[in-house]
């Protein structure tokens, strides 16, 4: 399970150019009397368009990367810093006072800077405009920042960027745990989540819980027009002006819980192609003494948030809309966690094809402990037990024994016809490299291939007449006893995707190893079976569902 982390300038390839140079054009927003008011009850300015285009210029003169930071302090300091270790990336930059160095400090590490090395580093936007967009405060001779604002670089199916994403202070620049109100930046879940996101177009889309708005942008380079929601305007305030900072229109943010922004009054809900959600989804006992991170915390009862967006998003789907979220899920009173997310899907109003996968389970002292450090308490203090006990405390009075959390992936089904996909998996191994979204989307759509042909005989024999060709990450790996002539055991291991691992027959391995892409799938299976001297009826009514398996997970797919 992934908790919350700083700034993650590590693994990612630089920007091009193209990326960083887009103007900022508007945003919509529907302003809100309760304004963006957050840390030490300052208020985030309504970005301002000029602004941010000015501060865009500078950050790029300056060559505000990821790269070019990690190289200025350091591969092993750029790993430190989403610990909240400040102290190796400033002992690397010493007393340099270039423009990189200076917005480094003053952005990623959230160190005061003399204000004649902020006005030479950022001529453009200047000192007063750096505080007219309240992101740092001039205090004497220094300016003092009031946000961080780091550089994310990202590989998706349109190629690499990279945006500068400004978030709330983190324990590290505060030196203290964080306040409830905190707008969180990018850490580990919502890179997770992005790289989820289907690369397909769509037209409309929505971004439910948008926190500082990683996911609308991430979004907007798929979907035609996004709309983020939250129940703070902190956090909307902050998707502004990352939208303006990054030059990325066509997203517009409205303030409320859950689905209240996209309901009409009437009850019409709108209904969106794509919906894509980070919720706060992190389980917290409902006592006095525990912070509320809205960031990570819906004020509900275990995980009844994520059984309630569940529960309401199909009506907030078109036909063939598709929902990606991210969640926790208790195993409670001996029913399994799978099995509990599995009842919230089959009583949704809408039915919904459903493929959930649980990434990580931990028991409820690894959980308290997880999200205790999390919020900046040190552990080993009386502080942190005592919040470790409340968890515990109302794990045990509720009857929970473990909690996963792992992605949900929802459909409204493209036809008029019920769902055809249910499959709700555990898969705790790693991952490839790549970004998951083009391998969910692939799946998909061999789902969707393999549901054409048709169950039952007609299925099968439609089946056998496709032409089927391995997938180039696919490998086999056979495993022999010493001294025997035949494996023991076969495995088919998997690249990319998911990184899966099949144990395979020989007959199963020999289909896979002769899918090419020129002999139909049933002639291959008649001449496996003359091979190993078996039946061809039974070798046949054995591969198919099989290979059925393997063209949804990518192991093959229709030549």
């Amino acid at each position: 399970m992934t908790a919350r982390s700083g700034a993650i300038l590590r693994s990612d390839p630089p920007s091009t150019p193209s990326a960083r140079r887009r103007r900022p054009a508007p945003v919509l927003h529907r302003p809100c009397a309760c304004g963006g008011r957050g840390l030490n009850g300052g208020v985030l300015p309504e970005p301002e368009p000029e602004l941010c285009r000015l501060l865009a210029e500078d950050l790029h003169a300056a060559d505000f990367t990821a790269g070019a930071l990690r190289e200025a302090w350091g591969a092993q300091a750029d790993d430190a810093i989403p610990r909240g270790l400040r102290g190796p990336a400033l002992r690397s930059l010493d007393a340099r006072s270039d423009a990189l160095a200076v917005l480094g400090r003053l952005f990623v590490l959230g160190v005061a800077q003399p204000a004649r090395d902020v006005a030479a580093a950022a001529p453009r936007c200047g000192v007063a405009g750096i505080e007219h967009l309240g992101i740092a405060v001039r205090e004497g001779e220094s300016i003092r920042p009031l946000v961080l604002v780091r550089p994310q670089s990202f590989v998706d199916a349109q190629g690499e960027g990279e945006w500068w994403i400004a978030s709330d202070l983190d324990e590290g620049a505060l030196g203290t745990a964080l306040p409830e109100e905190h707008v969180l930046g990018v850490g580990g879940a919502s890179l997770t989540l992005a790289g989820l996101q289907l690369p397909t177009p769509a037209g409309f889309g929505l971004d439910l819980g948008s926190g500082c708005g990683i996911q609308a942008l991430r979004a907007r380079r798929m979907v035609d027009r996004v709309i983020a929601t939250d129940i703070s305007e902190r956090a909307l305030r902050f998707t502004r002006l990352n939208a303006l900072l990054n030059g990325i229109d066509g997203i517009e943010t409205r303030l409320g819980s859950l689905f209240e922004p996209v309901s009409a009054p009437t009850g019409i809900a709108e209904t969106f192609d794509r919906i894509v959600s980070n919720p706060p989804f992190v389980i917290t006992p409902r006592v006095t003494g525990v912070p509320a991170y809205e960031y990570r915390d819906a004020g509900m009862v275990g995980d009844d948030l994520v059984a309630a967006v569940i529960h309401d998003v199909g009506a907030h789907l078109t036909a063939g809309g598709v929902a990606q979220l991210l969640g926790n899920w208790e195993t409670l009173d001996g029913i399994d966690g799978l099995d509990r997310v599995r009842g919230w899907v089959e009583a949704s109003p809408v039915p919904m094809d459903a493929w959930v996968i649980e990434r990580e389970s931990l028991d409820p002292l690894a959980y308290a402990e997880l999200w205790v450090r999390d919020g900046g308490t040190v552990a080993g203090t009386p502080a942190f037990a005592a919040l470790v006990d409340a968890w515990l405390e109302d794990f045990a009075a509720r009857g929970v024994t473990r909690i996963g959390f792992g992605y949900v992936l929802l459909r409204r089904p493209p036809s008029g016809d019920g769902p055809t996909l249910a499959r709700y998996e555990r898969l705790t191994g790693g991952l490839a490299d790549a970004p998951l979204g083009a391998h969910l989307a692939a799946s998909l759509a061999a789902h969707d291939t393999v549901v054409a042909l048709g169950d039952g005989p007609a299925g099968a024999s439609a089946l056998a007449e496709a032409v089927l060709i391995t997938a180039p990450d696919v490998t086999e790996a056979r495993h022999h006893l010493p001294g025997a002539e035949h494996p023991s055991v076969i495995e088919l291991r998997q690249g990319g995707g998911f990184a899966r691992t099949v144990t395979a027959d020989p007959g199963l391995a020999a289909l896979v190893g002769a899918c090419d892409g020129d002999l139909p799938v049933g002639t291959l299976i008649e001449a496996i079976a003359q091979l190993l001297e078996a039946d061809p009826a039974a070798l046949r009514a054995e591969l198919l569902p099989k290979v059925r398996e393997l063209v949804f997970t990518g192991f093959l797919g229709f030549a």
